[in-house]
């Protein structure tokens, strides 16, 4: 397995991490083993473009009419009561 050493690591974000890492049980080392494991493993996962995202979150909505496209168009400013 390889190492890693890190320098110059802030005294509060160290007692953060060991902090951190006594509320998950666990030594300051392996909590910061899975703080980088999860990271890289979020990372690594492609994300789907935006509109087909949010073409997903609201399938099913139904809306009555049409709603304008605003491509290249500045938005109103909201009205406020």
């Amino acid at each position: 397995m390889a190492q890693l050493l890190i320098r110059n690591l802030d005294d509060d974000v160290k007692a953060k991490l060991r902090d951190r890492a006594r509320m998950h049980g666990r030594s300051t080392e392996e909590e910061v083993r899975e703080i980088l494991r999860n990271s890289v493993r979020n990372e690594a996962q492609p994300s789907e473009p935006l509109g087909k995202r949010l073409r997903a979150l609201f399938r099913g909505i139904r809306i009555d009419g049409e709603i304008p496209e605003w491509r290249g168009q500045p938005a109103p400013p909201a009205e406020l009561p």
